[in-house]
């Protein structure tokens, strides 16, 4: 990872959290914090391991057409990917989960990319759609809400993108000899003679992991799958609430659910640090709920959401006996 892409991450990173803690008094945030009743955090806990279960089937259905894995093997590697995207820079743990799915399973890393793609694509979709189904409460946020109040310019052209992204790999997937003839021509072009050989098998493999998008209701599985896993998230949003003195209609927390991770994909520190918490407390903000819970309400959930889900990744990956070094980073070559 070059220093100047981690250095831009943390200073978006220290932008996200300014904007998000200015003015706020800490003896109040102090004050939310000491009274909210932890037990909350349980069944919130709970309901996210069962959307993690759920993802490692989803990947499992996605694999299907290159190699039939149960998806209680695939749940360790699951976990292991969102430890890796927790701590280290760049959603490393994507690469990661390829590795240690090639390593276990002998799937091409390129493959399992191709899936792990798919997944990220069919989660923004469903995370505008979010935004777009609770257009109602989306109108609530005014521009004394901050950047939020602009979410819905914001949401219209992530829907361009994630949308085009989205039929760009739907007809890869349904014209992969039209598909490998474009790709060819463009690498016998573009790239040195001495690689093509290495880039189109990496070409291939890669389209060998879009097999999945070839059935229109394998399409529909992968999509109603994706929105069970983010309700079942927003579930973990609705028991952490409880855990303090505020509350809003479960509609409010798919919008706020919504529109953080859209905004974690911005490049921010480890552990999307910042790029989290600032939309998640001017959401609340917006509902009227005073910048002390609001801001002791989304980092408690920001950590409730980090530190279970990557202690148990650590624990897979060291009872995997595997480090993240450069010997493990050249397996991504292949």
């Amino acid at each position: 990872m070059k220093k100047w892409q981690f250095w831009l991450g943390v200073l978006i990173s220290i932008l996200f959290i300014w904007m998000a803690l200015r003015g706020l008094r800490l003896d109040e945030f102090w004050g939310a914090v000491q009274k909210a009743n932890y037990i909350w955090l349980v069944p919130g806990i709970a309901v996210y391991f069962v959307g993690v279960w759920v993802r490692a089937w989803r990947w499992h259905y996605l694999l299907g057409p290159i190699k039939k894995i149960p998806t209680k093997t695939m749940f360790p590697i699951t976990t292991i990917g969102y430890m890796g995207n927790n701590i280290y820079p760049a959603r490393a743990g994507e690469v990661l989960r390829a590795v240690i799915l090639k390593r276990k399973e002998g799937v091409p890393v390129s493959a399992s990319l191709a899936t792990i793609i798919v997944e990220r694509i069919f989660d923004g979709v469903v995370m505008l759609a979010f935004v777009f189904v609770n257009l109602p409460e989306l109108a609530k946020l005014t521009g004394e809400s901050g950047f939020v109040g602009n979410i819905q310019q914001a949401a219209v052209i992530g829907t361009g993108v994630f949308i085009g992204a989205l039929v760009i790999f739907l007809l890869a997937a349904m014209y992969p000899h039209v598909t490998a003839k474009a790709g060819l021509w463009f690498i016998e072009r573009l790239t040195p003679k001495r690689l093509h050989t290495k880039i189109i098998s990496i070409m291939n493999k890669f389209l060998d992991g879009l097999a999945s998008l070839r059935s229109p209701f394998n399409v529909l599985m992968v999509f109603f799958t994706s929105v069970i896993i983010w309700l079942l998230e927003t579930g973990k949003y609705w028991f952490v609430m409880h855990a303090f003195d505020f509350s809003v209609s479960f509609f409010a927390l798919m919008l706020m659910n919504g529109i953080v991770n859209l905004a974690t994909t911005i490049p921010s520190a480890p552990g999307y640090i910042g790029t989290f918490d600032a939309p998640g407390i001017a959401v609340l903000g917006a509902y009227g709920i005073d910048q002390a819970t609001a801001a002791g309400y989304t980092l408690t959930l920001h950590v409730a959401l980090w530190l279970p889900v990557t202690l148990l990744g650590a624990y897979y990956l060291t009872r995997e006996g595997i480090k993240w070094s450069d010997s493990l980073r050249t397996e991504t070559e292949n």
